[in-house]
């Protein structure tokens, strides 16, 4: 008697947010299969916790080998954080399952081969230039201009981005990171002109020939000054925004031109009177807070399922109509702009319990604790979720909470 091989849905690297993504395909009924091929994943406590089968395999080969010796029919490969995209990417493939354009995989993931892809197919982005040498960096900079940005073309969370103003601070250059987000060597630089202007990240899902933008968040910060790292608040924006039409067709643009054909998408964009100007897509789930607030304020969308059902080849009813939110949506993080040092305090946490809208607050950091000059993602002192009837008052509860909340910092003990 023959028996046919157990449906199971390929999760590749299902950290940080993976039990969304196993609960997810364990409810719509099929076999959680997780591959971990990063580091940073097997690295990660409790990572496989919820699979019914687990692999380990960095190379493709390996995996699709691993993947055939479990006697599983797979019938869709998701990538669960963003270092996993590129090689999801080709599994989809090797797998003959539903996929976005494989083709274009490698310019869905690094920098410089996104910025090529632009210039091919009239994505309008910076001015940029690729460098493969810390040594090269300086004269890079000098041919694109003052201000420019410099950045590695892999990783994440913004690790190792870097302004350069003028021809003093390229001294900073002298201390770039050596390996990105996810533990990886960094080999090579995208330089490009800075562009000033609004930065805003466009969510959207895409199924059935189609894109539907979820929703915009603008990463605002607290003054006009050039910035390396966008992320100082965040705000949830809607289709009342005067710029959303302009954006919505530009991203769609974006998706089309890179082959986002199924699945969810974060693309980054800066716009001025000029024009709108790509940061990076990525064919992936958004970070921060979206997804968590997602979940309790809208019940049209239902990222993770929603995710795996794209993969499926299926389209998810998010798809007919944009989702409706219960309330406006922020966050905001605290941020030591200044010279590390070690935590004294964290003063005025007692008193946001009477304020009313914050979702969720996150202290990553105790009394004695070196708190480094926030450059990234990985060094956020505190952080919070923020929820209002409207935007106006999602605004004045971020407000309120930096004018309670001070970290007390002692700089003289430095790294120390």
């Amino acid at each position: 008697m023959t028996h046919e091989a157990a449906p199971a849905v390929l999760l590749v690297d299902p950290v940080r947010y993976g039990a969304g993504y196993k609960d997810a395909v364990r409810e719509l009924g099929f076999t959680v299969l997780s591959v971990y091929t990063l580091d940073y994943s097997t690295g990660t406590p409790d990572h496989d916790a919820g699979d019914d089968v687990t692999l380990y395999a960095s190379e493709r080969a390996g995996i699709v080998s691993k993947v055939e010796a479990t006697g599983l029919s797979v019938v869709a490969v998701v990538p669960a954080v963003e270092g996993s995209v590129y090689v999801a990417d080709l599994l989809s493939q090797d797998l003959g399952v539903p996929g976005n354009d494989h083709g274009l995989a490698w310019a869905r993931r690094n920098k410089a081969a996104m910025r090529a892809r632009a210039v091919e197919a009239g994505v309008t982005v910076p001015r940029f230039q690729l460098v493969r040498s810390v040594a090269e960096l300086p004269e890079a900079v000098r041919a694109i201009g003052f201000p420019a940005i410099v950045k590695p073309t892999m990783g994440s969370c913004s690790q190792g981005t870097t302004v350069v103003s003028d021809e003093p601070s390229l001294s900073r250059l002298a201390a770039l990171d050596t390996h990105d987000f996810f533990g990886q060597p960094i080999t090579e630089w995208l330089v490009e002109e800075y562009v000033r202007g609004r930065e805003v990240a466009v969510n959207c899902y895409s199924a059935d020939g189609g894109h539907r933008v979820v929703d915009m968040w603008e990463y605002r910060q607290p003054d006009g000054r050039d910035y390396d790292f966008p992320v100082w608040e965040t705000l949830q924006l809607d289709e009342s925004h005067p710029q959303w039409e302009r954006l919505q067709s530009y991203v769609h643009q974006v998706l089309d031109a890179y082959g986002v054909a199924i699945g969810p998408s974060h693309t980054e964009v800066k716009f001025n009177h000029e024009g709108v100007y790509l940061m990076e897509i990525g064919a992936r789930q958004p970070g921060g807070p979206a997804m968590e607030l997602w979940s309790r304020y809208s019940e049209d969308i239902r990222p993770f399922r929603d995710s795996v059902e794209c993969y499926l080849g299926r389209r998810p009813s998010l798809m007919d109509a944009r989702p409706r939110f219960s309330a406006a949506l922020g966050s905001l993080i605290l941020r030591n702009d200044d010279a590390p040092g070690r935590l004294v305090a964290v003063h005025g946490l007692d008193k946001l319990a009477d304020v009313p809208g914050i979702d969720k607050l996150m202290v990553d950091c105790a009394p004695g604790d070196l708190i480094p000059t926030t450059r990234d993602s990985t060094a956020i002192p505190l952080s919070a979720y923020v929820v209002g009837p409207d935007p106006a008052t999602v605004l004045g509860t971020l407000a309120t909470i930096r004018s309670l909340v001070t970290l007390e910092i002692d700089r003289a003990s430095g790294a120390n």
